[in-house]
Parts: C-alpha cells; structure tokens; sequence
C-alpha cells in the first residue's frame, strides 16, 4: 500500500481529478499551510488533500456570540470539526496540486489548484499549525465497458446540457469533449447540477464503468425531471463562484 502525508483541505464541496479549484484563503489555519506549500520548490509540485466535510464546519467562527453567545471562540487546525476530525470528512479525497498560490497585501491568499490523483483518508493529525492526513493513493481501474458506457454518457451529457442552456447551446456545438472514459466520468460528475454527497458517491465508485453507469441513471432521471417542469432551472446560479474557505 503506497501512502503519502499531506496538508488537508476541507471543502464543503468535492473535487474530481483534472478540474480546478479556486480557493480564497483567508482563515489563519490555510493561510500557514499555503506559506509552507511556498517554501516547495516552483519547478516541484504544490501538494495538499481537498476531502469533502461530512460534519462540522469549513469555516470556524471568528467571533464571539457565534452560534452560542456563552461558547468561547475555538480556534487551532481543527477548528470546527470536533475532538475526531477523521469522522468528520468523507473517507475519499483528491490530491490537489496548486499551479498558483499568491499572497495578497492582508495576508490572505488566492489559490488555483487541480485535483490530480484520488486518495483515501487513513488518518489525520492537527498537531502542527494545520491539518494533515496520512493518504493512500486509489488506482482509477476502468472496468467492464467503460469505452461504450462513456459514449452513451457523452450522448446523454449533450441532451442534459441542451435542455439546461436552452437556446445557449448553439454556442457548445462546436466543443470538443473528452473520450478518455476516465476523464469523462470525472468531467460530467463535475458538470452536473448534483447535491454533495451524489457527487462525493461518484468520486468513490470503485471503477471508471461503475462512475459512468450511476452517471448514466442520473442524466436519465434528471432529464425527466426537466422535461416535466414549466420552466428551467436558475441553471445560471450553479456557476456563481464560491468562495471554500
């Protein structure tokens, strides 16, 4: 079993290999760890874990009288996520690599990160100044009839984006998609107007066929669901930026 150890950066979102990943930082905590992940060198890269928060909070409150007006203000790595962090993440991750860490003048950060390889969560430490967490790398194994199950996904997709963009898709005509079955699991998941722990069940299938068929049922389902509503979804507000610190 190959493990790693590596910064953690919990999200109230999940991330899937080879997307990006903006990050305002501004908590102390992830402010200590993008200055360490500054001191690798820029021709090596900028590792850290994005796992998706199962309970507590991303953010820890920073005043007093938040939630509970008697409760003192927490602070430290661990902030927000109870005695046992471990149980308060999901067990799967995505390793990130940050292609862009910049330091403002405050001392806040903006960050532009990939998700790159899939992780499982074997333990975490808040010892130091931030997480860490002890990873096992995931081998992505494709499975039985990835190739036709990614094809069938990719007519789907079309149809779902079409239904979603209305008369916008005349602009995605001419897009060019992915025929890697991998890269377009990962992509639709991603894509896809999903609640967090459809996208997290996704990440965590156990192969590429296992994703793209559970994929397949989803687009489905929801093209149903559209067909049979007056009007389309505020499809607009899911690509609002977020901020996940």
């Amino acid at each position: 079993m190959t493990t790693v150890r590596l910064p953690l950066f919990p999200l109230n979102s999940v991330l899937f290999p080879g997307l990006v990943l903006p990050l305002n930082i501004f908590e102390e905590r992830y402010r200590a760890m993008m200055r360490e992940l500054l001191k690798t060198p820029e021709d090596e890269p900028r590792r850290f874990a994005a796992v998706t928060i199962r309970d507590g909070h991303e953010v820890a409150p920073s005043a007093p009288g938040m939630p509970d007006p008697t409760a003192q203000l927490e602070r430290g790595p661990a902030a927000g996520f109870g005695p046992d962090p471990l149980k308060s993440f999901h067990g799967v991750g995505c390793v990130a690599d940050a292609a862009t860490i910049r330091e403002r003048d405050n001392g806040t950060f903006e960050v532009l990160a990939t998700g790159t390889t899939r992780v499982r969560l074997l333990s975490v430490e808040a010892s130091g100044p931030f997480l860490t967490a002890e990873l096992e790398e995931l081998t992505e194994e494709p499975g039985d009839e990835a190739g036709a199950l990614a094809e069938g996904v990719l007519r789907s997709f079309r149809q779902y984006q079409k239904r979603l963009a209305g008369a916008r898709e005349r602009s995605l005509a001419g897009t060019e998609l992915p025929d890697d079955p991998s890269v377009v699991s990962y992509l639709v998941a991603a894509a896809m107007v999903l609640d967090t722990p459809t996208k997290q069940r996704l990440l965590q299938a156990p192969d590429t066929a296992s994703r793209l068929r559970d994929e397949l049922k989803l687009l489905r389902s929801e093209a149903a669901i559209i067909r049979s509503l007056p009007s389309l979804p505020a499809f607009e507000l899911t690509r609002t930026p977020t901020s996940m610190n």
